[in-house]
């Protein structure tokens, strides 16, 4: 079907940096680096649209003015509910609408007049250019040269951030376009332009779109491409369980350059199979996946090579002691080679990532070293969830997850545990753990009972801390299973029975 095309726009690690400019949780220093960043694209780029959308005095979004005057145009999108409820930037959509109006302005993208009208006068120019192509290609050419000024157009729109006007173009070329493969490529560009923009609905629409068109007969690269823009999508509407096997199915075959960067695949997903997997799975695809561990760092060499190689720790997860569950610091930076089909652009020099506190936090949890699993979480809440655009408005409830499934592996073994003992094993107050427990009980995710007189914690239901009726549900679920598979064999002997006699 041909190389992939419409890849180069729009840029959403600018969207990026949009979002550490506004953020009140990024760091003053990053928030400068944000706004060189910001300024350097909007001049190469000629990005008058989105310097217009983003710090007009009066309807910029990163002023406090603009972002009242902006509502009006927001509260045109219908609320949509199912999936999306659990989201409360889908009523708004926004480059910055996961931060919920409270933007942070201690560092402002200035307003400049002359520069605006500079922007806007090269943009037209550009466009007047393009349209001389179409027209001569409409008189002495044919179709094909037709399209290829037109999506020039589309592209210059997607490049210079407006949104609608790229929108409309894109969906223009679709229609004209007979190609699959191209017809693929034109939704996933509408999917990154809704992506940096944070219209969730938006990119619902076109996630459905591009899935019925790979279902028809779309190459294997494309199909993969697809599998990261599913799961990036359920991440950010909150359905980790489903976007966890995505992720990690993409780890091995990613070449979404254009989407984000490999060790950002990574961590989106890290923190959605932490979150959702179960045990074994998460052993397995997770804390020993290969691609994961070779990007975290090991903690030696010997693991090291084999995690480069491809294989499983040398050393079962189980059996390591239990100072692994905090290694020392290291960093771990990761290269991303751009795909041949996407232009290279220079690189922002940029700090290496600490991976660290992600390490910690799904050894330690797969190991029961619940202190530092602690400790890590708040790590990995303040290093990667406050400042991703993506993970910013799901953070609260990530470690409130993560919370309850380490209480849930927890107490699973035993039938009573002492409210001091468990209090210690995660590095708490006894005052604190109570009352965290108490949310869990009260909303029914917790099937056990505090004692604060007798100082413990007792199992309600047969056992188990899960929220799932403890041993007893398991027991249950596992008869359920049994009578499901036995069913199944009746079925089948019976099939194998009825096609006996046939040949008989």
């Amino acid at each position: 079907m041909g190389e992939p095309q419409y890849m180069s726009y729009p840029r959403l690690a600018l969207a990026q940096s949009v979002f550490a400019l506004a953020s009140p949780s990024t760091a003053p220093a990053a928030k400068h680096t944000a706004l060189d960043t910001l300024q350097h694209a909007i001049r190469d780029l000629k990005m008058a649209p989105l310097y217009h959308y983003l710090a007009h005095p009066q309807t910029g979004t990163l002023n406090p003015a603009g972002e009242s005057a902006s509502s009006p145009a927001a509260a045109t999108h219908a609320a949509p509910t199912h999936m999306l409820r659990r989201t409360s930037s889908i009523h708004a959509p926004g480059i910055v609408g996961v931060l919920g109006g409270k933007t942070d302005v201690s560092v402002a993208l200035p307003w400049d007049e002359a520069l605006y009208a500079e922007l806007v006068a090269d943009n037209e120019k550009e466009l007047v250019a393009i349209q001389k192509e179409e027209d001569d290609a409409a008189e002495r050419a044919g179709d094909v040269e037709v399209l290829a000024a037109q999506a020039k157009r589309a592209e210059l729109y997607a490049r210079i951030g407006d949104k609608d006007l790229a929108l409309d173009e894109f969906e223009k070329l679709l229609e004209k376009t007979g190609i699959l493969g191209t017809k693929i490529d034109i939704v996933l560009a509408q999917i990154r332009i809704a992506l940096f923009f944070d219209d969730k609905p938006l990119v619902k629409k076109h996630v459905a779109l591009a899935a019925a068109l790979v279902a028809s007969g779309g190459d294997w690269d494309r199909r993969n491409r697809l599998k990261a823009y599913q799961g990036l999508h359920l991440l950010t509407i909150r359905a980790h369980n489903l976007a966890a096997p995505l992720l990690l199915d993409s780890l091995s075959t990613f070449t979404s350059t254009e989407l984000c960067s490999y060790s950002e695949l990574v961590v989106y997903a890290t923190l959605a199979g932490s979150v959702s997997l179960p045990r074994r799975d998460f052993k397995t695809k997770v804390v020993d996946a290969p691609e994961i561990r070779a990007v975290f760092g090991a903690e030696n060499e010997s693991d090291r090579l084999s995690a480069l190689a491809g294989s499983n720790s040398s050393v079962p997860s189980t059996a390591k002691p239990a100072a692994t569950a905090t290694p020392t610091p290291k960093t771990s930076t990761t290269t991303t080679a751009t795909s041949s089909s996407t232009p290279t652009e220079p690189a922002a020099p940029t700090l290496p990532t600490d991976f660290t506190p992600l390490s910690t936090l799904t050894t330690s949890l797969y190991q029961g070293n619940y202190t530092p699993f602690f400790t890590s979480l708040a790590s990995v809440e303040a290093s990667f969830l406050s400042t991703d655009r993506y993970l910013f408005e799901h953070k609260a409830w990530f470690v409130r997850e993560m919370r309850l499934r380490a209480y849930t592996q927890l107490l699973s073994s035993y039938r009573t545990v002492g409210l001091e003992s468990m209090a210690k094993s995660f590095g708490v107050g006894v005052e604190w753990l109570d009352r965290d427990l108490a949310v869990f009980i009260a909303g029914g995710r917790l099937a056990v009972r505090v004692d604060r007189v007798g100082g413990v914690v007792e199992m309600v239901g047969g056992g188990s801390g899960g929220g799932g009726g403890g041993r007893d549900g398991q027991y249950n679920e596992v008869i359920k299973q049994g009578d499901q598979l036995i069913t199944k064999l009746q079925k089948y002997g019976q099939v194998v029975r009825l096609r006996g006699s046939e040949r008989s």
